[in-house]
Parts: structure tokens; sequence; C-alpha cells
């Protein structure tokens, strides 16, 4: 087995240009008007959740998760998962998903819920309930919701619509 050539660790206050470097090269000006962008907009990310990628001392990739609410119940959103290019397909991205999942379920959460490609996020263990059980605010592909329950039960009688929350302020949002 091959030892992976990134290391992981919570995202720091020094590294939110780069995250949003990362942002603006990966999903370009387009991103502010994205459902998930939206769903997220001046809602804090929750540092104690959000993760980078390492190669050496070179940032390579980013994840966060962001409190949300779907109908009456607290969730997360999964997002931005964005990964430099040269660093792409090496598994960065998906093993910084399963430390932030990981996260959640220690930190007690239930459900994450995200906007994503299906053969991608779905072997992390995320699903497609049934179409429009979960809306967003602003026009999405209902094939591209998908929500990770973090407990057996989570996903049972899950629906309604994915809003923000008010959020605690962190140090660094």
């Amino acid at each position: 087995m091959t030892a992976s050539p990134f290391t992981y660790r919570l995202e720091q206050p020094a590294d939110h240009a780069e995250i949003e470097s990362l942002h603006a090269e990966a999903f370009g000006p387009g991103r502010f008007a994205r459902a998930a962008f939206r769903l997220r907009e001046d809602v804090p990310h929750d540092p104690a959740l959000s993760f980078v990628a390492l190669a050496g001392d070179a940032f390579v990739a980013s994840v966060r998760l962001t409190p949300i609410r779907i109908g009456d119940r607290p969730a997360l959103l999964l997002g931005p998962l964005a990964v430099k290019p040269p660093h792409k397909g090496r598994g960065a991205g998906k093993q910084l998903v399963r430390i932030a999942l990981e996260a959640a379920r220690e930190a007690g959460h239930r459900v994450v819920l995200l906007v994503g490609d299906e053969p991608y996020y779905g072997p992390l263990g995320f699903v497609r309930l049934a179409r429009d059980a979960i809306t967003l605010t602003t026009p999405v592909d209902p094939l591209r919701v998908l929500v990770a329950g973090l407990t057996p039960d989570a996903l049972e009688g899950l629906g309604g619509k994915a809003e923000r929350i008010a959020a605690a302020p962190t140090e660094y949002a």
C-alpha cells in the first residue's frame, strides 16, 4: 500500500487567502450565483469541521462544512470542496470529505447536504432522496442534491427547504 502524498489538518486563519484564491480559480466568478454558495452566504463555516490538505508545506485542497437547516432539522452543508489542478485525481478531495464527515459525526451532527455529482460523492456515503424532497432557495438540478446520514436513522423523514441559519461568528469567518 502506498502512503498518501498528503497530510491533513484543520483549516487555520492563515489559510483563508489561499482558500479564497483556490475557490476563485476552481469555480470562477459564477460561484456567487450557485445554489450552494447562496445557501452558505453570510453564514460562517465551522472551523472545527473544515480541513485542508497539504503536500509537504504546500496548500493543495480544502473542504468546509457550514451549519444549515433542512426543514426543521439542523444539518451541515459540505462545500466548497476544491483541489488545486495539479493534485486532482490523487485522493486529496475524497479524503478531505471522509475526514470532515467523521469529524461531523463525532461532533454529534446527523445530516450533511451537498450539491454535487453522485458518481463522485456516492461512494463517500451521499445519496439522493426522492425528487424535490429537499429544495433550495435558488434553482438547482434535483439530481445533484445529495445527503449523507451520519447516524443510522438520520435520513428517515428528512425533507423540506434547505435554508441558512444564524451561526455564531468564528474568529476568521
